[in-house]
């Protein structure tokens, strides 16, 4: 598996939902088209991203920042999901001896060895303080591509991603804005649909659909929600390719 061509995704711990919405968007298809998703079991978007994997019968590899054995694996919260990542194929390795316990320092250094294996880095939610700009960084001085899906600018949990993109990231609001780069395709992949079990998002598109272009505003008025709530989905529609903004706070579906 480690001879197989990886591809890393890593975000933040405090993963929102537009985070989880952003992970399966896109992990599914790079997964489909043949790349083995490398992360660090940690809290959020790491777990999220191999739980995607592992979901559509993917291969996964956890880096860890301890030692492998079952005391030392951790978040303990996320002990079961490294037992399903050992079951299902994948790999959990770390540079470290059996019974070596995490430390404060342990993170930032494995975090070369998730960017090494990999082609290229895609960045999901992170701060200003982030490890996971630390490992974006890594990439760059080896030479591997970056990636960051971008954020609300008003939220601290894009700050990072945002801040990677003006540092020359590549901007990802779809799979194949990576894999076009890697001369491969999601279009025999199946394509994500509107989450019709999210009704802000279907009564945002149902709206759309029956008013043509409106505004942020109008949008709030006409579907009973907040702007919160419209910040959220709005960004997932425009990730899924379902809506189009005029890039002056109108919209209308694509």
């Amino acid at each position: 598996m480690l001879t197989s061509e990886c591809f890393a995704v890593v975000g933040t711990r405090k993963m929102t939902s537009y985070g989880r919405q952003a992970v399966g968007h896109l992990v599914p298809s790079l997964v489909r088209a043949g790349f083995t998703i490398v992360s660090g079991l940690a809290l959020g978007v790491d777990a999220a991203a191999h739980e995607s994997t592992l979901d559509v019968g993917g291969p996964t590899i956890a880096v860890l920042g301890s030692g492998v054995n079952n005391e030392c694996i951790g978040p303990r919260s996320n002990f079961k999901l490294a037992m399903r990542i050992l079951d299902q194929g994948g790999l959990i390795i770390s540079e470290y001896e059996s019974g070596d316990p995490a430390f404060k320092g342990s993170f930032p250094m494995r975090n070369r060895i998730i960017s090494g294996l990999s082609v290229g880095t895609l960045v999901i939610e992170a701060d200003e303080k982030s490890g996971s700009l630390i490992t974006g960084r890594l990439a760059a001085e080896q030479n591997r591509d970056v990636f960051a899906v971008p954020g609300n600018i008003f939220s601290p949990l894009a700050r990072g991603t945002n801040w990677l993109l003006k540092q020359g990231a590549k901007l990802v609001t779809a799979p194949d804005d990576i894999l076009f780069g890697y001369g491969l395709t999601g279009e025999n992949s199946p394509r994500k649909t509107v989450n019709l079990s999210d009704p802000v998002q279907k009564a945002i598109l149902a709206s759309l659909s029956e008013r043509g272009i409106l505004s942020a505003d109008e949008i709030i008025s006409t579907c009973g929600i907040n702007a919160s709530e419209l910040n959220v989905a709005l960004a997932m529609l425009e990730i899924q390719g379902h809506i189009i903004s005029d890039g002056h706070g109108k919209y209308r579906s694509a």
